[in-house]
């Protein structure tokens, strides 16, 4: 039960996006998830700044998944969202922050797992 939600600098036109979805539906197996209950949100044309500057290229992406995930998956998953993003994106890792949640509870179709 996945989430990742982008938060991006940059406009990302439909096309992009279904790249972008593709490849992180396969990166998230390094977190030991399938792509089939993977949701996936994004932002794009977003302001960002950091170090006190704007972002000409950035994002911030959180990742949502239940159950927590070891620090191992989580920094494997980090350098793949950076590696597609820089690629697909053309943004570079240096401006991308990751954040990782899991949680206990999480409800679908009318229940939680």
């Amino acid at each position: 039960m996945p989430f990742i939600d982008s938060k991006i600098t940059v406009e990302v036109s439909k096309e992009k996006r279904e790249v972008v979805k593709a490849e992180l539906g396969k990166a998230i197996a390094v977190m030991g998830k399938g792509e089939s209950f993977l949701m996936l949100g994004f932002e794009d044309n977003y302001d960002l700044y950091m170090g006190g500057k704007k972002l000409d290229k950035g994002a911030f992406v959180s990742v949502n998944l239940l159950g927590n995930a070891v620090s191992s998956a989580c920094e494997a998953m980090t350098e793949q969202i950076c590696k597609i993003f820089e690629k697909e994106l053309g943004i570079p890792g240096s401006a991308i922050y990751v954040t990782y949640q899991g949680y206990k509870d999480w409800g679908w179709n009318g229940k939680n797992f």
